[in-house]
């Protein structure tokens, strides 16, 4: 069965989606906005997939986890085998994550970290519901592992376990340069509202916050 993609478009109306690279500030700024704004907050990897329902046969990018030998083997993938991944399993969670929006959605506005495809996105979404935030390759793999963050923290602390953690971290830092070489020119070229973080140096949350307020609607 396929949905017509005006009529996801229809249901997703009080859906805002944020995408774009690592590092760029996208979680920030879904929390911000949720909280000022009294929306629904769909942060970093929310659980959107209803137990049980995924398999190794079915959705096998999503069921990475189930399948791997062990986490040394996630973290010494090529960067080729990381990226593809990361994009299975944006295009496996898609179903998922707009079933899901539009079932919370219906009586409140929802603001989502999604990594719902940029191509998807222009189907069922307008310009106005739509940001995407950017940085510079060098700035997403310098500070990938400087952030408050319990999964990377976690990642960091795998490669430590490493035989060899320097070369594992060096290879993890290509996967990173792979994937946001990859990324960036797709997300700048989106057509879509489009903001780059230049400086991760300066504190610009409010100023960022206050100009995705003014693009998304949220304030006059």
């Amino acid at each position: 069965m396929r949905i017509n993609n005006l009529l996801l478009k229809h249901y997703l109306k009080n859906v805002i989606f944020i995408n774009g690279t690592a590092c760029a500030g996208k979680s920030t700024m879904v929390k911000m906005l949720a909280d000022k704004y009294n929306l629904i907050c769909c942060g970093e990897n929310y659980e959107c997939i209803p137990e049980n329902i995924t398999t190794p046969q079915t959705h096998p990018n999503l069921s990475y986890f189930q399948t791997m030998s062990d986490w040394q083997a996630f973290v010494n993938r090529t960067p080729k085998e990381y990226h593809d991944w990361i994009v299975g399993c944006s295009n496996e969670l898609t179903q998922f994550e707009i079933t899901y929006l539009i079932s919370i959605s219906r009586s409140q506005k929802v603001i989502v970290d999604t990594n719902i495809p940029i191509e998807i996105l222009r189907e069922i979404a307008d310009y106005n519901q739509v940001a995407i935030m950017i940085c510079p390759t060098k700035m997403s793999v310098e500070y990938f592992f400087e952030r408050n963050d319990a999964d990377k923290a976690f990642i960091r602390e795998q490669i430590m376990k490493s035989d060899n953690p320097e070369k594992t971290m060096a290879n993890y830092r290509d996967i990173l340069k792979y994937i946001a070489r990859h990324s960036y020119d797709k997300f700048k070229d989106s057509g879509f509202f489009t903001l780059e973080r230049a400086d991760a140096t300066k504190d610009t949350r409010q100023e960022t916050a206050e100009t995705l307020a003014k693009h998304f609607g949220l304030s006059t």
